[in-house]
C-alpha cells in the first residue's frame, strides 16, 4: 500500500543545475563522452566544480559506470552512488535517490545522469532480439511467441482495450502528438524544431502496431542529460533559483510486469502511476488544480492520457478531451515525441527551466511542476516548486 502520511523528504533538496549534449541521430562519439559532457554542463550551470561532487546516480541500463564518469569528469571521492532499474521508469527516481542522499547527509552534491546512443547504437524500438535467462525475462516468454516483440506492440494491447472500453477511436491519441510537436516546433534544441503537425498528419501516419501509428511513438535519440541535486540551503547560494523537490515517489502496482502487465483486472489504467500520484499529492499537499505545468513521460501517446487520469486531472477515458482543451500546459519542451528521447531526463530539465522562467515555451508564473517517468513499468515522479 502507498504511504498513509506525508514523507519527510519534501523541501529538503533542490535541483540546482541542468546540462545536456545536443540531441541527434548520430552523435559520433562514445556514450561515456556524452555522459561526461552532460555532467560538466550541469555543473557549469549550477556554478559548481567537479571537485564539489560527492555522489552520482544513474540508470541500471546506462553503460557508463559511476566511477568511470567520476574519473573522466574530474570528480574526486564519492560517498554515494546508486542506480535505478526499469528503464525510463527510473528518471524521476534518480532525483529521489539524490534528494534522499543529501537530506540524510551522506552526500552534499549529487549528479544524476543518463547518456546513450539510442539511435546510432542499440535501438530499444527494435524490440527483443536476445535475452539472458532471468525471472524478469520469463514474463516476456508469455508474449514473445505470439509476436509481441517490441515496446509498441506491448503498449498497443492496452491502447486497444482503452479505446474499446471508452468507445473512442485512435484519433484521440493525436491530441498528445500535436501538442508535443507544437511546443517542439518552437524549441531550438528539439529534433523536430520548426516541424509542427496536425491531427490530419497524425491520422495519415503509418500503422506501427494498431492502434498505434508512427506519430504515437517517441523518436530514438543519441544524447546525454544531467541534473545537479543538493540541499535546498546550498542551492539558494548558487547560480540559479533552485527547483525545490516538494515531493518524490516511486511506484509499482499489483501484478506489475515490465510493459506486459496484461493479467491485471483491467488494462485501461496505469496502477503504478496511481501509486506515485497518491504519494506525490500526500507529501506535497498539492492537488491537480495546483499544478502549473506537467511534463508527462510520452514514449507512447495512450499512456499520457492514462497518466492524466491516474493523477486526477480528468476522469477515466477523458484524457484526450483534456489535452485537446489545453487547460494544462503539457510537455512544453516538445516531450520525447518532439524534443528527444532521453529516458525522461530531459523532461526534468524542462520542469526546472519552467520554474526558473527560462523555457522557450514559458508558462507565465509557473511555480509548481509535475514530472513523471516511464509508464507500463515500475515508475517514479516528482513535484518541483519555486523556493517560496
Amino acid at each position: 500500500m502507498s504511504l498513509l502520511r506525508p514523507d519527510g523528504l519534501g523541501g529538503r533538496a533542490a535541483v540546482a543545475g541542468i546540462g545536456a549534449t545536443e540531441f541527434s541521430k548520430d552523435s559520433g562519439r562514445s556514450e561515456l563522452s556524452l555522459a561526461v559532457e552532460a555532467v560538466r554542463a550541469a555543473l557549469d550551470d549550477a556554478g559548481l566544480a567537479p571537485g564539489d561532487v560527492d555522489g552520482l546516480v544513474t540508470f541500471t541500463m546506462d553503460t557508463n559506470p559511476e566511477i568511470t564518469v567520476a574519473q573522466a569528469a574530474g570528480i574526486g571521492e564519492l560517498t554515494f552512488f546508486s542506480r535505478v532499474h526499469y528503464g525510463g521508469g527510473a528518471a524521476c527516481a534518480t532525483v529521489q535517490q539524490a534528494a534522499l542522499a543529501v537530506a540524510a547527509g551522506v552526500a552534499e552534491v549529487v549528479v544524476c545522469y543518463r547518456a546513450f546512443n539510442e539511435r546510432s547504437g542499440r535501438r530499444f524500438g527494435s524490440g527483443v532480439q536476445r535475452r539472458e535467462p532471468s525471472a524478469e525475462g520469463a514474463a516476456l516468454g508469455w508474449q514473445l511467441p505470439f509476436g509481441l516483440l517490441t515496446p509498441a506492440s506491448w503498449v498497443a494491447m492496452a491502447a486497444q482495450r482503452y479505446l474499446h472500453v471508452y468507445g473512442l477511436t485512435p484519433e484521440v491519441f493525436g491530441h498528445v502528438a500535436v501538442t508535443d510537436r507544437r511546443y517542439a516546433a518552437n524549441n531550438p534544441a528539439a529534433y523536430f524544431h520548426g516541424k509542427p503537425i496536425t491531427l490530419a498528419d497524425h491520422a495519415a501516419s503509418r500503422w506501427i502496431a494498431e492502434p498505434l501509428r508512427l506519430l504515437d511513438c517517441c523518436q530514438e535519440t543519441d544524447g546525454g542529460q544531467a541534473v545537479v541535486v543538493t540541499t535546498a540551503e546550498r542551492a539558494r547560494d548558487l547560480r540559479h533559483p533552485p527547483a525545490v523537490v516538494l515531493a518524490a515517489a516511486q511506484g509499482a502496482g499489483r501484478g506489475q510486469e515490465a510493459m506486459t502487465s496484461f493479467y491485471r483486472d483491467g488494462l485501461t489504467g496505469l496502477p503504478e502511476t496511481g501509486v506515485v500520484a497518491r504519494q506525490l499529492w500526500q507529501t506535497s499537499g498539492l492537488r491537480p488544480a495546483d499544478v502549473d505545468v506537467a511534463v508527462l513521460y510520452d514514449h507512447f501517446t495512450p499512456f499520457v492520457l492514462m497518466q492524466l487520469e491516474e493523477f486526477g486531472f480528468c476522469g477515466p477515458g477523458e484524457g484526450g478531451d483534456f489535452v485537446a482543451a489545453g487547460a494544462l500546459p503539457i510537455n512544453t519542451h516538445g516531450g520525447q515525441l518532439g524534443e528527444a528521447y532521453l529516458h525522461g531526463m530531459n523532461g526534468i530539465a524542462e520542469a526546472v527551466r519552467q520554474l526558473r522562467g527560462t523555457s522557450v515555451n514559458q508558462v507565465p508564473g509557473a511555480a509548481r511542476a509535475l514530472v513523471t517517468a516511464g509508464t507500463g513499468v515500475p515508475t517514479s515522479g516528482l513535484v518541483l516548486g519555486t523556493d517560496t
